[in-house]
């Protein structure tokens, strides 16, 4: 059963394209990944799935019902983690549950076994306000407001961002629990490594999705063999990399070049790596 269908959405703000034609469908109770820079729609998208924007054209369901038509059905079986933390920063941890709470017509004890093992990073510090928190503990909160009304979809727009390493591995191992429990997840993330952690992914790039699949087959599709060079003037080496006449592609990562060849005949000294998502992604924005 799909619980969420898209069927080619469009949307722009003042002329600029936000969103061209996007499609898909979420499985329900999977985790499914929207992977792509800064700026690439996935806001905007997210924004159309929680009806707090309308598309332009084209059409939108969640767990059946319309996003335009069923808009109130839809906010009261969804939850949504916004990019920015969106919890009020003058009101306590524990005032900030209840409020979210209260707004559903529920109450933290009746649902405390959703979020308990979520809540509990954050309990010890219950009358502390919001706005005190790190900025792990800042999305733990936001995450435990977010599902205490038990939804059935959940919406997370880049929720490790500006977060620390050992949080974000925290914040996946509270996600794959929740898939656990039925609870479909759509998660959006600029981190290409994090893709790996979705059972299936989509790539966007300047508002459109350039592939869909589980990360493995992605990482499967990429054409030629992959290799790597490395260097002191990172600089010199693109420039002189490019420049050579058997080099289709040159991209720099971290101290080194990926590179792929025209001629994989030729005779060459460069070291064969493998590729990953991040390696298929700029092939395909090139």
């Amino acid at each position: 059963m799909k619980s969420i269908i898209v069927n080619n959405i469009s949307k722009s703000y003042k002329g600029k394209t936000a969103l061209k034609d996007i499609s898909f469908d979420v499985d329900k109770g999977e985790l499914f990944g929207v992977i792509g820079p800064d700026g690439a729609g996935k806001t905007t998208l997210f924004r159309i799935l929680t009806t707090l924007i309308l598309a332009e054209k084209g059409e939108v369901s969640v767990e059946g019902y319309d996003v335009v038509k069923d808009y109130k059905k839809i906010r009261n079986i969804v939850g949504y983690m916004p990019g920015r933390f969106s919890l009020y920063q003058d009101l306590t941890v524990r005032e900030n549950i209840e409020f979210f709470a209260a707004v559903f017509n529920t109450n933290v004890e009746e649902n405390y076994h959703l979020v308990k093992d979520i809540y509990s990073h954050i309990e010890p510090f219950e009358k502390r306000k919001a706005g005190a928190l790190s900025g792990g503990m800042k999305q733990k909160l936001a995450l435990s407001c977010a599902l205490i009304h038990k939804p059935d979809v959940l919406f997370l727009d880049e929720p490790t961002t500006g977060v620390d390493p050992i949080s974000r591995k925290e914040l996946w191992s509270m996600l794959k629990d929740l898939q656990k429990k039925g609870i479909t997840i759509i998660v959006s993330t600029p981190y290409m490594d994090e893709a790996n952690l979705c059972d299936r992914i989509a790539l966007i790039n300047e508002g459109e999705f350039i592939d869909i699949d589980s990360p493995k087959t992605i990482v499967d599709k990429f054409p030629k063999k992959l290799y790597s060079v490395e260097g002191d003037n990172m600089p010199k080496l693109l420039k002189e990399l490019r420049e050579n006449k058997n080099i289709e592609t040159c991209f720099s990562f971290g101290d080194s070049c990926h590179i792929t060849l025209k001629n994989e005949e030729e005779e060459n000294n460069y070291k064969e790596i493998k590729p990953s998502i991040e390696d298929y992604f700029m092939r395909l924005s090139k």
